[in-house]
């Protein structure tokens, strides 16, 4: 079996600044971390890589400073890790990722064997807009599976996927043939430790790092600035709450019923239609 991982190195989330013209995040200076997200993806790849076999490779595409995100992705058991860097991918949105990202999952499968499941976590931090996985399952014709919160079986022999998807409704099981995308959720695993000897492999692993020609990229005005047609108009901070916290005295009475009692008297109507509600029962 055959993995492949996307990853994103972003900014940490709470020294985010932005550009005053381009609107665009500003990442020198700015201590950056795997996106969060990515770690459940990298952790379920990696599930099913000890239990059928296999290898999982990791990719990210990025600046050069990338590589230690993907070398991070090593210590915690990744088999290969490939860096897709040039000048040509700055500025890219969803669009143009998706476009590079796709093109190298390509070269990757040319290069290492044709991947199973392609993982990526269901957003990033940065960009939040959980568009990334999809547009890559659309642009490489992957069936698709979002939201997943457990891998429920795995058929090799029969090239089939059965996975738990989370809903608004609730929780969906879907069966589907491999190969296949899949965007995983937060909090559906517990991501490991990596073992010293991973850690050791890590730092004298060589990065697979490829610019846009090496990956087999055609058409230049597909990414970076040029390829993005998503134009961030404004950005801005949401102004603070003019309302104060209250706080509430549980020295008299049980917690739940003083808070159930402060919020009827604020909303004396809620009280008076929970118990029309309950005279129609």
């Amino acid at each position: 079996m055959h993995i492949v991982v996307c990853i994103k190195q972003v900014p940490d989330s709470a020294q985010i600044r932005v550009h005053p013209v381009t609107n665009t995040i500003m990442r020198q200076g700015v201590p950056t971390i795997i996106n969060p997200y990515d770690l459940f993806a990298l952790e379920a790849a990696l599930a099913l890589r000890d239990q059928h076999g296999g290898e999982v490779t990791v990719l990210t595409m990025g600046p050069p400073s990338a590589e230690d995100s993907l070398r991070k992705a090593l210590t915690f058991g990744a088999d290969r890790a490939v860096l897709l860097t040039d000048r040509f991918f700055a500025g890219s949105d969803t669009l143009a990722t998706t476009y590079a990202l796709a093109t190298a999952v390509r070269k990757i499968g040319e290069t290492f064997g044709a991947p199973d499941i392609v993982f990526t976590g269901k957003q990033t931090i940065d960009g939040d807009t959980a568009q990334v996985g999809p547009g890559i399952a659309k642009r490489l014709g992957l069936l698709q599976l979002t939201y997943v919160a457990k891998i429920a079986n795995v058929d090799l022999e029969g090239r089939s996927i059965q996975v738990e998807r989370r809903s608004e409704g609730g929780v969906q099981v879907l069966q589907t043939r491999l190969p296949c995308l899949i965007t995983m959720l937060e909090a559906t695993n517990e991501i490991r430790r990596g073992a010293m000897a991973d850690a050791l492999r890590a730092a004298r692993a060589e990065v697979v790092i490829w610019s846009a020609k090496d990956a087999g990229v055609e058409d230049i005005s597909k990414c970076g600035l040029r390829g993005s047609p998503t134009i961030v108009k404004r950005v801005f901070a949401p102004s603070a709450r003019a309302e104060k916290a209250t706080m509430v005295d549980f020295s008299e009475t049980a917690p739940a019923d003083a808070l159930i009692a402060e919020i009827f008297k604020r909303q004396p109507k809620l009280e008076d239609d929970l118990a029309t509600l309950a005279r129609g029962y």
